[in-house]
């Protein structure tokens, strides 16, 4: 009896040892797939049952093509450093002395109205009107060496007057390293600016200039010099055969 108890529970200890094995084996087994039912209305569990015909789908990410927006040509470019423009360089000229501005002053000299007085002292040209006053403007007079006084009648009025320089000038001029032209065009660049009023037979001439900075001082080579908006109200006010007398 007990040889036969001993086989039985040695059968059962056997038995429980494969079990036991096979058991512990399992857990690294394959698992069967989950088969997800297609019907995402059924219950819960039905979907995750083993029902025969339900097979779990795949995922498959679909990839959407990629657009590509053509882009619109551009002219070649030529890329640069940047570089800051340079400033403008300003040339500051000297402003004239206000008191050589055309202004009405009182005349008690004896000259009638209508005749240009010069004083090459003072740098004024007056313009004698009548009851005792008198146009002033401020002129630029011959230099040392240059100066002169005399009464000459205006032969002749130009507007932007061509400029012929004396040869004695042009030769004078090219001493000093200066060479002047034989032949200038009346204009802006020409140095008897906007006006020019002839005196006599006399080489001498009250015109504009292009350097307005220089009325008030002794500068010419004997040409009386005014500024060009005051030579062109001078020119209006004058007719030809009017005195100029120059002190």
């Amino acid at each position: 009896m007990k040889i036969f108890l001993r086989s039985v529970l040695g059968a059962v200890a056997i038995l429980a040892a494969g079990v036991t094995s096979s058991a512990a084996n399992d857990r690294y087994a394959d698992r069967p797939p989950v088969m997800v039912s297609p019907d995402l209305s059924a219950p819960w569990v039905l979907q995750l049952g083993r029902a025969p015909g339900i097979v779990r789908q795949s995922r498959q990410v679909i990839q959407q093509p990629r657009v590509r927006y053509a882009q619109p040509a551009q002219p070649d470019r030529v890329r640069t450093a940047s570089v800051q423009a340079p400033a403008k360089r300003m040339v500051m000229r000297p402003q004239i002395n206000p008191l050589y501005l055309p202004q009405e002053v009182a005349y008690d000299g004896p000259q009638k109205p209508g005749t240009i007085v010069i004083d090459t002292t003072q740098n004024f040209l007056f313009l004698v009107e009548k009851n005792g006053k008198a146009r002033r403007y401020g002129v630029g007079t011959g230099k040392p060496g240059f100066e002169w006084s005399g009464t000459h009648k205006i032969t002749n009025k130009r507007v932007w007057p061509d400029w012929r320089p004396p040869a004695e000038m042009i030769k004078r001029e090219a001493a000093k390293g200066r060479y002047l032209p034989t032949y200038l065009a009346g204009g802006e660049e020409n140095p008897l600016g906007a006006r020019a009023l002839y005196l006599g037979t006399t080489e001498y001439r009250i015109h504009g200039t292009n350097q307005p900075w220089t009325i008030g001082g002794a500068v010419s080579s004997g040409c009386i010099r005014m500024r060009n908006e005051d030579v062109v109200d001078l020119y209006e006010r004058v007719n030809v055969g009017t005195t100029v007398v120059v002190i």
